[in-house]
């Protein structure tokens, strides 16, 4: 799979880009971001770096990504019905925070399941297989804040 995303061949899922990111020992940002923010300062919206799953819709802006500071911000928009699930190797370099800005999303963690609305946040313990749902009739938009290790 990896031979044919380089090749433009594929267009690979969320989960897929998890797995390859996990692999390599980057975070998902950093695999997918066209660049690392390379100074302080404002960076407006149309220069965060966007990426869509082609599957489901799930659209992730890279608000924050920098080699001076071990902080990673992304925005989440997950529409109505979708979910992406990730393998717990996607977590194991980084500690993180979601935080529900509109609507709202269910976290599958193993048999644990916790649904948030607008405004709640949510700390993950050790990595785990996880799965973002949004079981809604609307889309739901999360902030998602991560520590890397």
């Amino acid at each position: 799979m990896l031979s044919k995303v380089e090749r433009c061949e594929a267009s690979p899922t969320a989960t897929v880009l998890g797995r390859i990111a996990a692999a390599l020992e980057l975070t998902l940002a950093e695999l997918v971001s066209a660049s690392v923010d390379d100074g302080p300062g404002r960076l407006r919206s149309a220069d965060q770096s966007t990426w869509t799953d082609p599957a489901t819709g799930y659209l992730r802006r890279q608000v924050f990504l920098s080699a001076r500071l071990p902080l990673e911000m992304v925005e989440v928009f997950l529409p109505a019905g979708a979910a992406v699930a990730f393998p717990a190797a996607s977590y194991i370099l980084v500690r993180q925070v979601l935080w529900v800005l509109d609507g709202s999303v269910t976290v599958v963690e193993g048999e644990r399941s916790t649904e948030l609305a607008v405004g709640d946040r949510l700390e993950f313990g050790p990595p785990s297989d996880r799965t973002y749902r949004n079981d809604q009739d609307r889309p739901c938009r999360y902030l998602m804040v991560l520590i890397r290790r």
